[in-house]
């Protein structure tokens, strides 16, 4: 079965989906991108038709039966009710959406078209889930990074760093984007998927940078059954290291690499797990109807978060005595001094940045 292809946002992280389309051209053909700086300069893509944008392409007669989508979450929402009333399932970028509201229009839109949509949360299909679950209930969950995001990282788009632009939603923190796999992985893993399985979330957001939104912050989400997930997570590290998801059961306790798919045991066993392609396991949905990792709905335990996220008071600066900026180095990096071992302490006590002393927070 052949499946045809449009590819909305051919640059940044869109082009990583124009190599795995090319690796699955046995199977998905690519019948255009939609992008306003155009189609890729050379290589895979750059000789299908290129439209400005997706109402373009659909005006234009292209009737594709899947739309990837791969654009700032601003768009998310339009984009992905235009792909669905073409008739088309829809992979969909993380984060879904950026408000409660748009994300429930979409799961109406979603259900309305009869059509599927899988979300970009790629360690959902990680073969590690599996191995996580046969260890037993979790006791608790907690999930802490360390990444470093220089004043480009910040600067490279109108977006980054942003709550609102030109009266859109954008919601583009440390919580929400760069580290919303951490978040969403988390709660998979104590079993929230869906947005009535959170109860209660406490944020504390904080900026070393001078943005909107947040680049750290500490999350501890109440399940509906009582369980705790945990997460402390930052971008102004002076070393970036891998995301870890502490998962402890009643008999058992292990760190899951999320990036790398490993299992990391108390006895120093490493299990190296693989993972299940999201893309193409839309394709294996469409064609003989495997069950999606990352359905829409299940996206809703992590929406509540991005909209308590949304919906709190503006990120709490970092006083300038406890962030050290490096210079040398194409872009100046604000770190938070000592934060490496707060946001590790705080996540795996089930502790936000104050309950354990920090000394930036309030």
């Amino acid at each position: 079965m052949m499946h045809d292809v449009l590819l909305v946002g051919a640059r940044g992280y869109g082009a990583s989906h124009l190599r795995t389309l090319e690796r699955l051209s046995d199977r998905a053909r690519l019948i255009a991108v939609a992008d306003p700086s155009g189609p890729p300069e050379e290589g895979y893509g750059s000789d299908v038709p290129a439209y400005p944008s997706l109402s373009t392409a659909l005006s234009a007669g292209m009737r594709p039966d899947v739309v990837i989508i791969a654009t700032p979450t601003g768009t998310h929402h339009a984009l992905a009710l235009a792909a669905l009333q073409a008739g088309a399932d829809v992979y969909l970028e993380k984060p879904p959406v950026a408000t409660m509201a748009q994300f429930l229009e979409l799961l109406d839109a979603q259900q309305d078209a009869g059509r599927s949509v899988q979300i970009g949360f790629q360690s959902f299909g990680s073969h590690a889930l599996d191995e996580i679950a046969a260890l037993g209930t979790p006791t608790s969950v907690a999930t802490w990074a360390t990444w470093s995001r220089d004043a480009a990282y910040w600067t490279r788009s109108a977006w980054a760093g942003r709550r609102m632009l030109d009266g859109t939603p954008i919601v583009d923190g440390v919580i929400t984007n760069p580290l919303a796999h951490a978040v969403a992985t988390a709660l998979r893993v104590a079993g929230a998927r869906r947005r009535e399985d959170v109860q209660r979330v406490e944020l504390e957001l904080y900026r070393a940078n001078d943005i909107e939104a947040d680049d750290t912050s500490s999350v501890r989400v109440t399940l509906r059954d009582g369980l705790l997930v945990t997460a402390a997570l930052t971008l102004a590290s002076p070393e970036q290291t891998a995301p870890m998801i502490e998962v402890r059961t009643a008999d058992a306790e292990v760190l899951f690499g999320y990036t790398s798919d490993d299992l990391r045991y108390p006895d120093g066993r490493v299990a190296h797990t693989g993972r299940t392609d999201l893309v193409e396991q839309l394709l294996d949905h469409r064609e003989s109807g495997v069950a999606l990792s990352s359905p829409l709905v299940e996206a809703g335990a992590f929406m509540a978060v991005l909209e308590a996220v949304r919906t709190a008071p503006d990120p709490i600066p970092v006083p300038a005595s406890a962030i050290t900026v490096i210079t040398d180095r194409p872009s100046p990096l604000a770190t938070i001094d000592g934060i490496e071992d707060v946001v590790e302490r705080a996540a795996r006590s089930g502790a936000l940045f104050s309950e354990v002393g920090a000394a930036f927070a309030r």
